[in-house]
């Protein structure tokens, strides 16, 4: 399946915990299996690490913050050049897609 956000998009989330709704941020990673992905500064999870020897380095121990995915259908892709969120659509110009703002009609890669 393809997606229309794309890693280093910024998006918007619009729906989910009220702790992070209407925040912004990069897309950090896209999970295509479980149609997630996981944005800059938003879902922070926090992990017990234990101490842990890898390849001759040692990792030190504590509690670790990272982005926990959300589901795709939660975040809008912000556009560039009118700057609100907004849905996305195709335009095919020799055979090639892009994607366009479906509000300004913009390209926007």
């Amino acid at each position: 399946m393809k997606f229309k956000i794309r890693k280093g998009d910024t998006v918007k989330v619009i729906s989910g915990r009220k702790a992070d709704k209407g925040k912004q941020g990069e897309v950090i990673k896209v999970y295509r299996d479980k149609m997630r992905v996981a944005v800059q500064s938003v879902n922070i999870r926090k992990k017990h690490q234990g101490q842990i020897q890898a390849q001759g380095r040692t990792m030190s121990p504590g509690i670790i913050e990272f982005e926990g995915p959300i589901h795709i259908s939660n975040v809008m892709l912000v556009c560039p050049s009118c700057g609100e969120a907004t849905r996305v659509g195709v335009s095919r110009e020799d055979g090639v897609p892009h994607r366009v703002c479906k509000r300004c009609n913009a390209l926007i890669d």
